[in-house]
């Protein structure tokens, strides 16, 4: 079902609540002010609060960031409670008609729900894979002891929850979690593109793995994988390329230097063009993480016209679909069976794979289509009538 984007939609204001929107942060830092974007372009106002840098109130108020308590006191801190931002939310909830909250964990994800029930208003939970098996498998007994004396209480009398994926639906049933649940995925940009077939060198080849270099992500498989192909394949070289967690980085440059690899690059965070340039000059992407509610590196790869490697930890099983990749099963064999394929082929044809997944994500996760299923669920929650298309009851 797809409501008409009327006049009453100019009042469907929104507030989104996010505990930071650091690049470290991953995917949300991008999707949810985008999000907010879109559903404004929509001619639904939409504001995304965070903890962060305070800064002015100005424009159509789409981005405010408020101070963190307690910055400097240990554990406290890790808390990222802010009483400006729990401030600001009962101010504007009285005039917005739905809060849709990001992430889990931390306080502002609790303060949203709060703010929510103090003002009657519907109240939205996005899990982020927050949810899945491995998210909770760190540092279990902090979340069971947070969930218990803090977050239970809001998520369960949420309105709807928010996944991205089939799987990630199915993750949060298995929690325990009975709330509706709408389905809406992600949104992508589409880059312009700047590089052409032949532009580069021929001996020059890439395999490109982006994101938080984090223990979940499966890179320590990647570099065991890639080791086994590596010399059957001398005009290729393997780029894994984000901001470091925990230490994972020195991680994965000793296990290579212990394996022997020639060509490996571990590289720190990039942004902007720089990603994009980064996605379009790889042949090829590789996710072999261990668990994903969506995984927007993908979708990033494939808007650049990049075929895609993916684990079945991540919810892209329309990647053969489509032609533009392959959904393969956890394990260092499946990894390497994979890659020897995909490097066995050549650049024209790689690159006419990643133009059908470039054309997938134009027809298929547009942010208009994207803002347009936001606003049906909105609508439901605070106006009632026949529950979008989107939303599940089991």
């Amino acid at each position: 079902m797809n409501y008409y984007v009327s006049s009453v939609d100019q009042r469907c204001r929104s507030v989104h609540v996010v505990a930071g929107l650091d690049p470290a942060y991953g995917g949300p830092s991008y999707l949810i002010p985008r999000l907010c974007d879109a559903l404004s372009a929509s001619g639904a106002e939409a504001t995304v609060f965070s903890v962060g840098e305070p800064n002015a109130d100005s424009g159509p108020r789409r981005d405010l960031r408020f101070a963190q308590d307690f910055r400097h006191v240990p554990i406290a801190r890790d808390m990222r409670l802010s009483r400006d931002l729990s401030r600001a939310l009962d101010k504007w909830a009285p005039d917005v008609r739905v809060i849709h909250n990001h992430g889990l964990w931390l306080m502002p994800n609790v303060i949203a729900g709060r703010a929510a029930q103090r003002a009657k208003k519907p109240f939205v939970v996005a899990p982020h894979g927050m949810l899945s098996t491995a998210a909770l498998a760190f540092s279990p007994t902090k979340k069971r002891l947070f969930w218990a004396l803090l977050q239970n209480h809001v998520v369960r009398h949420a309105s709807c929850l928010h996944a991205t994926s089939k799987q990630e639906h199915d993750e949060i049933r298995a929690f325990g979690l009975t709330n509706p649940i709408a389905v809406i995925p992600n949104g992508i940009d589409l880059p312009e593109l700047t590089k052409q077939i032949g532009s580069v060198s021929q001996t020059d080849r890439v395999v490109l793995s982006l994101g938080r270099i984090h223990p979940k992500k499966g890179l320590d498989r990647l570099v065991r994988a890639w080791t086994t192909i590596e010399k059957e394949n001398p005009a290729w070289r393997l780029r894994i390329v984000g901001p470091e967690e925990v230490g994972h980085a020195a991680e994965l440059k000793a296990l290579a230097e212990q394996l022997g690899a020639q060509r490996i690059a571990i590289e720190g965070s990039v942004t902007g063009r720089e990603k994009d340039f980064a996605y379009q000059h790889a042949d090829l992407f590789v996710l072999p993480t261990l668990n994903e509610n969506f995984a927007m590196t993908v979708a990033e790869a494939l808007a650049s016209g990049t075929p895609v490697i993916s684990t079945k930890g991540a919810p892209w099983q329309g990647l053969e679909r489509e032609g533009c990749g392959w959904w393969i099963d956890h394990g260092i064999e499946p990894l390497a069976a994979a890659l020897s394929h995909a490097l066995a082929m050549p650049r024209e044809k790689l690159k006419e794979m990643g133009m059908k997944g470039r054309a997938w994500m134009s027809h298929d996760f547009s942010w208009q289509h994207v803002a347009r299923e936001t606003l049906d669920l909105y609508r439901w929650l605070y106006a009632g009538g026949e529950p979008p298309d989107s939303v599940r009851f089991s």
